[in-house]
């Protein structure tokens, strides 16, 4: 399919919808400016995105899957109930971004910036994150079992609910994330901060694996010394 490119526009409503009817999965938006702009409930299924400013844009129950997302940036944009299957986001900064209720089965995160994202309630399966910055996320009740997680940075996120069974840490941080309800079961968590979790709760960290240094930390933070 041969793609149509857009460049450094200002993209309306009424111009998406437009390019939606003449160009349907093949427009490249590049350094596009989308900005508190109402999108929802457009089929933008394989659309691509390049170092385009996304800033309190509505995507609300938009259809985005096969869509791919490239260093774009914009705090408070809203994916809430969007389909999103299949979709790649690389580099791209969305803090404070909405997601609940999206569908985000085989989508990929890799090198983005989360931070105080909202990600309640989302469904599918094969969710990927790598590297990414989740600090004082919302992530309650998500599945990450089984996954390989590099680089995750999850320092005070609400992860109440979360199922991480299985799961092998490489690198980053759970540093004071909230925990209540989370499954560890079986995880690996020999490659990650895990200061002030208490991972004495036998129930919930069962068989999962820690270094003899968290190990140590951890019994500090019941007053007890290791010898």
């Amino acid at each position: 399919m041969n793609t149509v490119t857009f460049r450094d526009e200002t993209l309306t409503r009424e111009r998406m919808q437009a390019i939606i009817a003449a160009h349907p999965r093949a427009a490249v938006f590049e350094s596009c400016t989308f900005d508190h702009g109402d999108f929802s409930r457009l089929d933008m299924d394989g659309f691509q995105f390049n170092q385009c400013s996304v800033t309190g844009t509505s995507w609300l129950a938009a259809s985005l899957e096969e869509s791919q997302w490239t260093k774009c940036r914009g705090s408070q944009c809203d994916f809430s109930s969007a389909l999103l299957s299949d979709a790649r986001f690389s580099h791209c900064d969305l803090n404070n971004s909405h997601w609940r209720r999206a569908t985000l089965s085989s989508v990929q995160f890799q090198h983005c910036k989360l931070t105080g994202a909202h990600l309640q309630e989302v469904t599918g399966w094969a969710l990927e994150f790598r590297d990414c910055l989740l600090v004082s996320a919302d992530l309650r009740g998500m599945s990450f079992r089984k996954a390989q997680l590099e680089g995750m940075d999850f320092s005070e996120a609400e992860l109440s609910g979360c199922d991480f069974r299985d799961a092998v840490f490489n690198g980053g941080s759970l540093r004071n994330a909230q925990t209540r309800l989370t499954r560890f079961e079986g995880a690996d968590l020999r490659g990650t901060d895990i200061s002030g979790l208490n991972v004495m709760d036998a129930k919930l960290f069962k068989k999962a694996v820690i270094s003899q240094r968290q190990a140590a930390a951890a019994l500090a933070s019941f007053g007890l010394i290791v010898a």
